[in-house]
């Protein structure tokens, strides 16, 4: 049985409103990568090397990353070989099953939230301005709040411009207290601050926001280990996530810098925003295999519950709806 008819089968036994959610959500990156494989399939009568060639390169425009583009290729040409597969309509079956491959192999490590079943989780977020972290802070504490949690946020970006008034609004829109210090004040300071209000208030969760300036790396690791130090002095084994925010709509230069926090700080999961935004939505993938780092959520709109938890399978239909709902 191909990838794409268990696919079909299981989506279709599905009842929730998440793969229809990755489905739209990953317009833009469907329309350009899978109208791309479907020309390159269309033209070609056999697989051979010319044709591996033209897939590597829309697999590079697509962002998957260059390492994990010249992997799949290799695997692809191995898997052809083994089933003696030679019309280009069976490859892009083959192709999705091993994009699910690349995601789930490697290290294990849980798309799961860290969550503590007794007593506060701390979640660090940490990201360069710009990606969305504070929307993303915003739409987790909803998340929380409407799985009935106790939430409270923390002001830690307390240098950029507005980024405390940010945070309040929506603490606001979602109903979560707010625990901040003037501008300027010690990250290190609030985070302090934020934890006692937790303790006292017997929340479950606390999402602390923190600068993201990248400009000096030096200074941004001193920050975030002072942060971390406070947490940890405060709650052992805290915090039980540090959540790095990514805008997939800038490709690569997410990759650089999922890198440079990557050595600044313990990073245990991402989240990439925007990724109903761009036709690169591939970026996924070299994140996952380069880095190492499971993607936790993905932004795959607008609205307060489109900040989905990442499934690779839903992932790989997003991508290839429209052959999969093809498929006979």
């Amino acid at each position: 049985m191909s990838f794409f008819k268990k696919l079909k089968e299981k989506i279709s036994k599905s009842t929730d409103t998440v793969t229809e959610k990755f489905k739209e959500g990953l317009t833009k990156t469907r329309d350009s990568f899978s109208g791309k494989v479907n020309d390159l399939v269309a033209r070609y009568r056999k697989v051979d090397e010319d044709f591996f060639e033209e897939l590597e390169e829309i697999l590079i425009q697509a962002d998957v990353g260059f390492e994990t583009v010249m992997e799949l290729i290799d695997d692809l040409k191995m898997e052809v070989k083994r089933r003696n597969i030679q019309d280009p309509q069976e490859v892009q079956s083959v192709i999705s099953e091993k994009l699910v491959d690349i995601y789930n192999s490697g290290e294990e490590q849980s798309s799961k939230l860290n969550i503590q079943p007794d007593g506060l989780t701390v979640i660090l977020f940490v990201g360069v301005n710009g990606v969305g972290k504070t929307t993303t802070i915003g739409k987790l504490g909803y998340k929380f709040k409407s799985e009935g949690k106790k939430v409270l946020m923390a002001a830690g970006d307390t240098f950029r411009a507005g980024a405390i008034e940010q945070l309040e609004v929506w603490g606001e829109r979602v109903g979560v207290e707010v625990i901040k210090q003037a501008a300027g004040s010690d990250p290190a300071a609030v985070m302090y601050d934020a934890i006692q209000a937790a303790k006292s208030r017997h929340a479950d969760i606390l999402l602390c926001d923190t600068a993201g300036r990248l400009q000096n790396k030096v200074n941004l690791m001193k920050e975030l280990e002072k942060v971390k130090r406070v947490i940890e002095r405060e709650i052992p084994g805290a915090p039980h996530e540090v959540i790095l925010v990514l805008d997939a709509t800038t490709g690569q230069n997410a990759l650089i810098q999922a890198k440079t926090f990557k050595e600044a700080t313990n990073v245990s999961g991402i989240v990439l925003s925007k990724l109903d935004g761009t036709a690169k939505g591939g970026i996924v993938l070299a994140i996952r295999n380069e880095l190492k780092i499971p993607v936790k959520f993905v932004g795959l709109g607008e609205k307060m519950d489109d900040l989905q938890e990442f499934d690779a399978e839903k992932y790989v239909y997003g991508l290839f709806a429209d052959q999969v709902e093809k498929t006979e």
